[in-house]
């Protein structure tokens, strides 16, 4: 634990540094470079069926805190919180063969799967929580996904500084048994402070991965055009990685 949370402390004081270099054309080059690398080295000694580790009851920790985004106001996020997200829908879009929505009670409704992992943060804290909500996989095989499809975006109700939260990850990590669109937290219904009603479990990555508050999942053939076009909300705004593999 003290090692992982080390790693992850050191990530984020070189983040820190990597913002400053990305503001240049070249630093931008290196650090996408490196990103790719970083992705390359993970892979092979996590191959792509390889899980993370998982815990007991036991070890889940007495608080999980909110991070980032923990209440939005902006669109009708706070009217769904009024009407109890009953009318709360997830869509599945772009390069599929039948585009899906779902309610709240239609995920609730799937085969589910329940893992007591650990969320490690860039800023360097970590927590251990019993997750619980259907695979991605499962989702994207009822829409089919299409051969052109390289990449999975995750669109979310919050807005931060004028922009809309966004996510997204390569097939691997979203066919990956580990990643779950989650619903509930410690066997209660998912707390607003951690991404009601909806959120991502992306277990291999860091925690700014994990999409909270999710509104839409679309499948993409290319990156480019979507937000800045490096992958997510802090990969366009803070230079941090797009692969953040742990």
């Amino acid at each position: 634990m003290r090692r992982r949370n080390f790693l992850a402390g050191a990530g984020a004081s070189l983040l820190a540094g990597c913002n400053r270099i990305a503001e240049t054309d070249t630093g931008g080059a290196l650090l996408r470079s490196a990103d790719g690398w970083h992705r390359s080295v993970q892979r092979f000694f996590n191959p792509p069926g390889a899980l993370v580790p998982e815990f007991t009851p036991a070890d889940i920790s007495p608080f999980f805190r909110g991070n980032g985004s923990t209440n939005p106001t902006n669109g009708d996020y706070q009217s769904h919180v009024a009407a109890g997200f009953s009318d709360w829908q997830l869509s599945v879009r772009g390069l599929v063969e039948h585009p899906l929505d779902f309610t709240l009670a239609n995920i609730r409704a799937l085969p589910q799967r329940t893992q007591i992992t650990r969320h490690d943060c860039v800023e360097g804290w970590s927590a251990i929580g019993e997750w619980t909500g259907p695979q991605l996989s499962l989702l994207l095989d009822s829409a089919g996904i299409l051969p052109a499809a390289r990449f999975i975006v995750f669109r979310c109700a919050d807005n931060l500084n004028g922009r809309d939260y966004y996510e997204s990850v390569d097939l691997v990590d979203a066919f990956h048994p580990q990643t779950i669109v989650a619903h509930s937290l410690n066997g209660e219904a998912l707390p607003i402070k951690n991404g009601a009603p909806l959120r991502m479990r992306i277990e291999r990555q860091l925690g700014y991965k994990h999409a909270k508050y999710l509104t839409g999942i679309e499948a993409v053939a290319s990156l480019e055009g979507i937000g800045d076009g490096k992958g997510g909300y802090w990969e366009d705004r803070s230079g941090y990685q797009w692969y953040a593999g742990i």
